[in-house]
C-alpha cells in the first residue's frame, strides 16, 4: 500500500513528530472524514507500506527525521509545493526565496528523483497577472531545474465557497505557452495534475503525482495498483490510504480546498496531541473502531522475461 501524507493537510510542516511517532507505534488511527465515529486503525509497517508520499509547502520541519524513517526501512517521496505568491495568498507559508532554499538541501539530502515542484495552484488576479507568473516562474526554474526531475502545474479550482474563478480555457492555454518555453529553455519536464484540458500542443502531458512509476523506481519491483478512484475523475494516481484530516492545516492559504474557518483551524490545531493515534485530539470512547488488513502491491507475478 501507499500512506498519503497528506492530501488534506500539510503533515511535514505541521504535525511530524505526530507522524514519526506513528511510524515508531506501528499504526494510526484515521477517522472517516464524515462520520468521527468510524475510525480506520492503519497498521504501518515496512513490509506493507511499498512507499510514502509527503504533501507540503514546507518539508523543513520533517527533515531531521527522514534518517530515522529511511533506517525505520520505509521509502518516500515528497510533493513539495511552491508558489510565486506573497503573504497576502498564504500567511502562514515561508517566502518563496526560503522555500527553495529548503527545497535544494532536500533534493541534495535524498535525491532529485524523490521530490517534485508543485506550482499549484495558478489562479489570475490584477497582482498576479501572467507577466507576474510568468517573471516569477523564469526565476524559479532557474534555481530548481538541476533540483527537480519535473514540475507539476495546476489551475485554481472553484470549490465550494471559493473566492476565486476557475480560469477559461483560453486563459490556460496562454499561461501554458508562457511556461512550456520556460521550462524547455531549463529542460524541465511540465506535467498537469488533475486538468481536463488537453496541454499537450505545449508539450506539456497529463501526469499523476502519486505515479506507479516513480514508485516502482523508489522501491525497485513491480506494483499491482490501480489509480485512485475515491479522486477527482481527471485524477491518474495510483490508488493510496491518506492519514491526514480535513480543517487541520495552519498554512491559511487563501485558495485552500482542504481547511475552512480559520477558526476552526485553530481550535482543532490547539486540541493536537503528538502521542495521540489520532492527528487531532483523543478518542471519545464511542467510536467504531475497525483494523484494516492491507498488504504490500508488491507484483510478484513471474512474467516471461523473469526467465530469460
Amino acid at each position: 500500500m501507499i500512506i498519503s501524507a497528506s492530501r488534506r493537510t500539510d503533515i511535514p510542516a505541521v504535525y511530524p513528530e505526530w507522524f514519526l511517532n506513528r511510524l515508531r507505534a506501528g499504526e494510526v488511527l484515521v477517522p472517516n472524514p464524515y462520520n468521527r465515529k468510524k475510525v480506520n486503525r492503519i497498521l504501518l509497517s515496512p513490509d506493507t507500506v511499498d512507499c510514502i508520499v509527503f504533501w507540503t509547502k514546507n518539508p523543513e520541519p520533517l527533515m531531521p527525521y527522514l534518517k530515522e524513517i529511511k533506517e525505520m526501512g520505509y521509502r518516500f517521496y515528497f510533493q513539495m509545493t511552491i508558489t510565486d505568491y506573497e503573504e497576502d495568498m498564504e500567511p502562514g507559508v515561508p517566502p518563496t526565496e526560503e522555500s527553495i532554499a529548503t527545497f535544494l538541501l532536500l533534493s541534495e539530502m535524498i535525491g532529485r528523483d524523490r521530490i517534485d515542484w508543485r506550482f499549484d495552484p495558478v489562479l489570475l488576479t490584477d497582482k498576479y497577472s501572467v507577466d507576474y507568473h510568468a517573471e516569477k516562474f523564469e526565476m524559479m526554474c532557474r534555481w530548481l531545474h538541476r533540483a527537480a526531475s519535473r514540475c507539476i502545474i495546476s489551475f485554481v479550482d472553484a470549490y465550494k465557497e471559493s473566492r476565486y474563478s476557475e480560469l477559461e480555457p483560453e486563459e490556460m492555454k496562454c499561461l501554458a505557452g508562457v511556461f512550456s518555453k520556460i521550462a524547455a529553455k531549463y529542460k524541465l519536464p511540465l506535467y498537469t495534475c488533475a486538468e481536463r484540458i488537453d496541454l499537450s500542443e505545449y508539450g506539456i502531458e497529463h501526469g499523476a503525482c502519486i505515479d506507479i512509476g516513480r514508485v516502482e523506481e523508489i522501491t525497485g519491483y513491480k506494483l499491482d495498483l490501480k489509480r485512485d478512484h475515491g479522486q477527482r475523475p481527471q485524477c491518474r494516481c495510483a490508488e493510496s490510504i491518506d492519514v491526514g484530516m480535513y480543517d487541520t492545516c495552519i498554512n491559511g492559504c487563501k485558495y485552500c480546498y482542504a481547511a475552512g474557518k480559520r477558526e476552526n483551524v485553530k481550535k482543532k490545531y490547539n486540541m493536537h496531541d503528538a502521542a495521540s493515534p489520532v492527528l487531532i485530539g483523543r478518542l471519545r470512547g464511542d467510536e467504531v473502531i475497525t483494523t484494516k488488513v492491507l498488504r504490500s502491491n508488491k507484483d510478484n507475478q513471474l512474467s516471461l522475461f523473469d526467465f530469460l
